[in-house]
């Protein structure tokens, strides 16, 4: 279907770097344009409490910001992390998401500010966001989780870490999960030939060339590619892995590789429920939540999903 009006008037503002010109910002100045046009809406979801903490990782503290939702727990745990290519983001770019999930589902949502690229190269962020989910499965009751009901989820480079974070639990020995969430999730690489790169590398807010310069900065050296810890269409098996929730945008870079990875879970057996939003383009989940129609309709999706792997939310 034609791009949604409200998709265009984003993408109109948009800075050139985002716009599909090329890339020459270093990770400095793009983030700190990424915090001065975009802001958080003056009104949030209301959940019980708001906490920011820190918990162990394999290289120090990682900060985490733990949202507890009404009600009695232990609750099931929703993992989640942020996007913005392994290299930008913030724990605040998904709060709006954040809360309206954890209030819904009635799910405690811990979202995990991982470290970044290139101080901080592969497998920096993969392994603070796997260190989240076994934290998550060891101290549950600290955050009032139920240790036994964890999901992941995330949006762009967060959904690859959520589909890394499921392939690690099925190979180093648990955490058992009961659903993985992948939102415009980067499973593959611009050079593999599908055709959305091609179709909207330029002129749709997340552009070829910005997925390019993140490649630049994540992977420690070309080996890196081969690695389905950094790519998980690498992987040759695909078996065993939690059930997914796979989400994408007509409009976006990302969206062939996203669903080609559902398929690959549904021939592996894996039970898989792939969404595809006709006219929006990619950040429709958290980064444009309370700008782009099918945000809340997206949400509803992902607590449906909670709600039917876990349940009501708390006992």
């Amino acid at each position: 279907m034609p791009l949604h009006p409200d998709a265009q008037a984003i993408i109109d503002r948009t800075p050139a770097v985002e716009a599909g010109r090329p890339v020459v910002l270093d990770p400095q100045t793009m983030r700190e344009q990424f915090r001065t046009t975009w802001r958080l809406p003056d009104i949030l979801p209301a959940v019980h409490r708001v906490r920011d903490t820190a918990i162990p990782g394999p290289a120090g503290e990682i900060p985490v910001r733990v949202y507890t939702p009404e009600g009695a727990g232990p609750f099931p745990a929703f993992v989640w992390f942020h996007g913005g290519g392994w290299t930008i983001g913030s724990l605040e770019e998904n709060e709006y998401a954040c809360r309206t999930v954890c209030a819904q589902a009635g799910v405690v949502v811990v979202s995990v500010d991982y470290r970044l690229a290139p101080e901080n190269p592969y497998p920096a962020a993969a392994d603070d966001c796997f260190a989240a989910v076994r934290w998550v499965h060891g101290h549950g009751a600290e955050i009032s989780a139920d240790p036994e009901r964890i999901a992941v989820g995330g949006e762009s480079a967060g959904g690859n870490l959520a589909a890394v974070a499921a392939l690690k639990a099925r190979d180093l020995g648990g955490p058992r999960l009961g659903l993985q969430v992948l939102v415009s999730p980067v499973l593959g690489h611009p050079d593999d030939g599908r055709a959305s790169y091609r179709e909207f590398a330029e002129g749709y807010f997340l552009s070829r060339a910005s997925m390019e310069w993140f490649f630049t900065l994540y992977p420690r050296d070309p080996t890196n590619l081969r690695d389905p810890y950094l790519l998980p269409l690498r992987a040759d098996d695909l078996s065993g892995l939690a059930p997914a929730l796979v989400l994408g945008a007509e409009y976006d870079v990302l969206r062939d590789e996203g669903e080609e990875y559902a398929a690959r879970l549904r021939a592996a057996g894996v039970p898989v429920e792939v969404v595809r939003y006709d006219g929006l383009i990619h950040g429709f989940f958290g980064l444009l939540a309370t700008e782009l129609p099918a945000a809340g309709a997206a949400h509803d999706r992902v607590v449906q999903a909670l709600r039917a792997a876990f349940g009501g939310g708390g006992r």
